[in-house]
């Protein structure tokens, strides 16, 4: 939806967005969703950037970028993605899916 507003309106020519949810959460509260919903504890055990990398290279995903999306991990897991702009949910006219809607919505 957001993209579709972007290119159809020339005020957005030349911007850059970030496109984030309204609402924060971490992984640790996404599996406490899971279960909230599924009536089933599912832990949530954060992982060593060295442990994720290893179980991406026992996908046969190559080192380098196995290396490259733990990090990303990393960094997430520090908020550095973090945004409160609200600038997705101004683009697309209303706000973003609740966590606990898009959990519904999967399950």
């Amino acid at each position: 939806e957001a993209a579709a507003v972007a290119i159809t309106d020339e005020s957005h020519k030349g911007k850059v967005y970030e496109l984030a949810g309204d609402d924060y959460y971490t992984l640790a509260d996404l599996a406490a969703e899971i279960s909230n919903q599924t009536g089933t504890n599912i832990p949530y055990r954060n992982l060593t950037e060295a442990e994720y990398t290893k179980i991406l290279e026992s996908f046969e995903i190559p080192a380098g970028f196995a290396a490259a999306i733990a990090s990303w991990d990393v960094s997430a897991s520090k908020d550095d993605l973090f945004d409160d702009s609200h600038q997705l949910s101004a683009l697309i006219g209303r706000p973003t899916t609740p966590l606990a809607d898009s959990v519904k919505a999967a399950l």
